[in-house]
């Protein structure tokens, strides 16, 4: 049996080609060219009202682009799909918002375990065991059986990363997943999402966090008014950012 090097489109695990999203007449992103390699931490920052979810929802399809195009490993997201592929196609980004997002009449364990029986029609005891051992991962093992309004936002938030990894997904996105969360509970999930990225999941992440962002990310994109001004490493960007925005950007967070 012939192994093959992978190709460098397949290790281009998502690409945003000339990415237009406007509102009516409003334009929210602006000819966003990018991509992001398998395994690579990306992380998102920018001021309020930038584009930044926009952008990250366009990824998963929870938001239509206006023109360009959006690939996962080589796989067109925005072309026409029934609503099935479209379901099948999602469960493969994982996606954490704000929010949490859980139901709150089914129990932690039956919230991790429900997309995979319905959607991948995996078997429950089998899928139910995975959400075990997941729980078990994002530190809850023991809130298996608790209900979402019995937990705290930070066990919430890592019940969501739970629900999302239960689909095995190759890439993972988080919009903001911290900024519900009072400061005593960021840690935890920050220390979850940080395990993700030490075991090479693709990650694309919205965040304030700076610390997370300085010491996990790979590569920062900056954005302001729908457009990437600078992508940089973390280094780069904090030590000796270029555009003026993004000088602007980090001296009014220092401050």
């Amino acid at each position: 049996m012939s192994t093959s090097i992978p190709s460098t489109q397949e290790l281009q695990t998502i690409r945003l080609s000339n990415v237009c999203k406007s509102y009516g007449d409003y334009p929210v992103l602006k000819d966003i060219d990018a991509e992001v390699s398998q395994g690579e931490v990306v992380v998102i920052c920018g001021p309020s009202g930038s584009g930044k979810s926009t952008l990250i929802r366009t990824i998963n399809r929870l938001e239509e682009i206006s023109s360009g195009s959006i690939t996962l490993e080589g796989r067109n997201i925005h072309a026409p799909m029934r609503a099935k592929e479209l379901n099948l196609l999602r469960s493969r980004i994982g996606f954490v918002f704000q929010s949490f997002n859980l139901f709150p009449h089914l129990s932690v364990l039956d919230n991790v375990s429900m997309s995979p029986i319905r959607v991948k029609g995996v078997a429950p005891d089998a899928a139910r065991d995975k959400a075990n051992k997941l729980l078990d991962r994002v530190g809850l093992a023991d809130k298996a059986h608790s209900y979402p309004g019995q937990l705290s936002g930070g066990q919430q938030q890592r019940v969501a990363i739970a629900r999302a990894l239960a689909m095995e997904p190759p890439v993972m996105l988080f919009d903001e997943p911290t900024s519900a969360l009072d400061p005593e509970m960021v840690g935890e999930v920050l220390s979850v999402m940080k395990s993700l990225a030490a075991e090479g999941m693709t990650m694309l992440c919205v965040t304030h966090e700076m610390g997370f962002a300085r010491d996990v990310a790979d590569r920062i994109w900056f954005i302001d008014a729908g457009q990437i001004l600078e992508t940089a490493s973390p280094e780069g960007f904090f030590k000796s950012p270029r555009h003026p925005r993004a000088q602007r950007f980090l001296a009014d967070l220092r401050h």
